[in-house]
């Protein structure tokens, strides 16, 4: 007789249930146990669940941006262990893990998180869970489009429904989605901040081109021209801190801050290239941030307004556009955004 390889799987308690069982001792020992764990990173977690979906008769539904990403989250924190390292929480665990860069921790911090519990990701939601919530969700409201909320509220639903949780994991469990939620409302916010400036993006390159000047006359102790008066005054420091404190540079920073600007305005100059408002990553970062700050009211109004006027409307149609011809939103998802952050800065 031929030897045979017969390879199968199961989850842990199933197999748990079938050792304890004195009738399989026999097998045991012909057994190689391999422990896989659920997977642990937010990315590929969103990959998993876009390929569920092609696959299954969801494909023709609209999935909103940041929707997957959202229950990924929730679905990730269920799986992984509190670390015993100072400082460190679930959140920033996660996002260490995803390859994001957590301030005060290193690569060797993620390599000790990574060998401190050898079961992480043996236990917690798996993605079939997931994606028969997004399933009931889409089944019961008969929807075209489903959004983060729409998901997360499917998954809190089902929570309730699921025979193998605990009163304990399911309190757990709820406070991963409100934790789920808070992340989407900052993505939500960022979306809505960077479709409004794009529509404003005359008033970012002015604002970059008159930090650009002041920054270059303080570095050489020199004074620069008001545009409206003519005159010849010091660098406006009160603009210049408004920029760089968007982005936490602080007083004693911004000195070195601005002399690397202007190095890299040289060397560009040198080449004889332009140095633009999309150049310095963590300036236009800056930028944006202290045009959405001053623009906050406007987008309150523009939001939440229920009958805007011809101006109102005209920014909604521009950031509409926006959400949809490049950041992949449908009529009716970026439609829910603009009320939902709305609803946020009005809080």
């Amino acid at each position: 007789m031929n030897d045979e390889l017969i390879i199968a799987h199961t989850n842990e308690s199933e197999y748990r249930s079938f050792i304890s069982n004195k009738k399989n001792e026999a097998l045991q020992s012909r057994m190689i146990v391999m422990p896989i764990p659920y997977n642990l990173k937010v990315t590929e977690e969103e990959k998993i669940y876009g390929k569920l979906i092609q696959q299954s008769d969801m494909k023709h539904v609209h999935i909103a941006p940041h929707s997957l990403r959202s229950a990924a989250i929730f679905s990730i924190l269920t799986r992984l262990k509190e670390s015993k390292k100072q400082g460190m929480d679930l959140v920033k665990k996660m996002r260490m893990y995803d390859g994001e860069a957590v301030e005060g921790y290193k690569e060797n911090d993620l390599k000790e998180m990574q060998s401190e519990f050898v079961e992480e990701g043996m236990s917690g939601v798996d993605p079939r869970y997931v994606i028969n919530r997004i399933s009931s969700a889409l089944i019961r409201q008969d929807l075209s489009c489903i959004n983060a909320l729409d998901v997360l509220r499917a998954i809190k639903e089902g929570l309730d429904q699921h025979p193998s949780i605990t009163k304990e994991e399911r309190e757990r469990y709820l406070n991963f989605i409100s934790v789920a939620r808070k992340e989407y409302d900052e993505l939500a916010k960022k979306e809505i901040q960077k479709a409004f400036v794009y529509s404003f993006e005359e008033s970012a390159k002015t604002l970059f081109e008159n930090y650009l000047d002041n920054i270059e006359a303080y570095c050489n102790w020199s004074k620069i021209k008001d545009p409206l008066t003519g005159e010849t005054v010091d660098p406006d420091e009160r603009l210049m801190r408004s920029i760089e404190e968007q982005i936490g540079i602080s007083e004693n920073a911004k000195k070195a801050f601005r002399e690397e600007i202007l190095i890299r305005m040289s060397s560009y100059s040198r080449k004889g290239k332009k140095f633009e408002y999309h150049t310095h990553e963590r300036l236009r970062e800056a930028i944006e941030k202290k045009l959405f700050a001053d623009l906050k009211d406007i987008v309150k109004i523009t939001t939440s307004t229920k009958t805007p006027d011809a101006t109102q409307l005209k920014r909604i149609n521009e950031v509409t556009r926006r959400l949809i011809d490049h950041n992949g939103y449908c009529p009716v998802c970026a439609n829910e955004l603009l009320k939902y952050v709305g609803s946020l800065l009005n809080r």
